[in-house]
């Protein structure tokens, strides 16, 4: 950092980013609402539209679709005019989804209100945020993105217990109602704490510019976005598995759903250590090290599931697998700024972040398919680990292609 910044408090790794990183995370577990709200009130829903489970699983992969969408093209948005306008935007689109999901009279314009906008708008509290914030750490920009990413891992913890308490006292469509107002209420004061622009990263220059600066694999980037679009999707469709299966797979072995949804916690939980601990790891060796560790144990714990099959055995390779995936999704975001241009991070790490959410969408899907033809789990999981070993070799290969460009190079 130039001696002419150094007192700046605005500049990269001081006081403000900091505390800008802190509103990120309350902004990203407000935002994260749309992605539990659903989950917790499907068999309300289910009831009240008088539909099977298949049709009511329907608002959800809309809402995937939706976030998976808006994580790419509102990282367009956030390169061109910052962070403020799409996250206002966000809590504009939560806060109308919500209500107009309150009033659906049929599965299908509720399913058209979860995608569109609830979707959509929880897209800008994810991928979009976690661009944002990459702008503002040089020294401490893995540990800061895994902060950031926390946030939607935070809104699963507490999203949740907030919508079963309100379930309790009132219907579910008075719980959306209230759930939108929330967002829009409290998102819009904290986004205008973000006005401030990014910081001019032409002036990290000398030894942090040495340290910290932009690699180069010889790759053009459209290659090298490819690869990071190939490596997401594959590391999720390995990584749906347990997360979208557990609780059925504990129901087949004749345990119940209460250990199943048990696990999906333990797994949630152990992710934001492992979020917290690879942010750490980044910094010190690198995006690409970092997930390709993640990988390499996460390819262990899926393996572990195949012989381990005992309740306690799960509780604990559950544990196991949370611990080694949860870094996993933002270490992307940290490659993208080692080796891609920091102008363009919004829209470079959104997409990444639309194939890994894509990922997640085929993979639960695909494993579901897998046993319905064999009846049985065991070639899911052996499904998950081939698209792991995809995921490990495309790290391998851009790992050995990397170098330091000359000092001098922006971040």
């Amino acid at each position: 950092m130039s001696l002419a910044n150094a007192s700046d408090p605005y500049v990269q790794d001081g006081p403000y980013a900091w505390f800008r990183l802190a509103i990120s995370i309350l902004l990203s577990t407000l935002g994260g609402a749309g992605m539990w709200a659903v989950v917790i009130v499907l068999p309300a829903v289910q009831t009240d539209f008088g539909i099977d489970r298949a049709g009511a699983s329907l608002p959800y992969t809309a809402t995937m679709f939706g976030f998976a969408a808006g994580n790419y093209l509102l990282g367009r948005v956030v390169d061109r005019y910052g962070i403020v306008i799409p996250v206002i935007g966000s809590a504009l689109s939560l806060g109308a989804g919500f209500v107009l999901a309150a009033f659906a009279p049929d599965v299908w314009s509720f399913s058209l209100a979860q995608g569109l906008l609830i979707g959509l708008g929880t897209a800008a509290t994810f991928g979009p945020l976690i661009a944002d914030i990459s702008h503002w750490f040089l020294k401490r920009r893995g540990f800061a993105v895994a902060c950031a990413a926390c946030g939607n891992y935070l809104a699963g913890v507490l999203w949740p217990s907030l919508i079963q308490w309100s379930l309790a006292t009132s219907d579910w469509r008075q719980t959306y109602i209230l759930i939108g107002v929330i967002c829009l209420v409290a998102m819009v004061p904290l986004a205008l704490l973000l006005r401030r622009p990014p910081p001019d990263t032409s002036l990290s220059t000398g030894a942090a510019t040495a340290r910290f600066g932009r690699q180069d694999t010889g790759l053009p980037p459209a290659v090298l976005q490819a690869l990071l679009v190939v490596a997401g999707l594959a590391c999720c469709v390995a990584m749906s598995m347990p997360q979208v299966h557990i609780v059925a797979y504990c129901v087949d072995l004749g345990y119940g759903v209460a250990p199943g949804a048990d696990m999906i916690a333990l797994m949630t939980g152990a992710g934001v250590i492992s979020r917290l601990a690879s942010g750490y790891i980044a910094d010190k060796i690198g995006g690409v090290m970092t997930l390709l560790i993640g990988s390499v144990l996460q390819c262990a714990a899926l393996f572990l599931f195949i012989p381990f099959n005992g309740l306690a055995s799960l509780y604990l390779v559950s544990l196991i697998f949370g611990l080694s995936q949860g870094g996993i999704v933002p270490s992307y975001a940290v490659i993208v700024r080692e080796y891609l241009p920091a102008r363009e991070a919004g829209q470079r790490v959104g997409l990444v972040i639309m194939a890994t959410i894509l990922g997640m969408a085929l993979g639960g899907w695909l494993s579901g398919w897998i046993y319905d033809l064999t009846g049985s789990y065991q070639a899911a999981f052996l499904n998950g680990i081939a698209w792991n070993f995809l995921n490990m070799a495309v790290m391998i290969f851009i790992f050995m292609r990397g170098k330091m460009r000359p000092t001098g190079a922006a971040a």
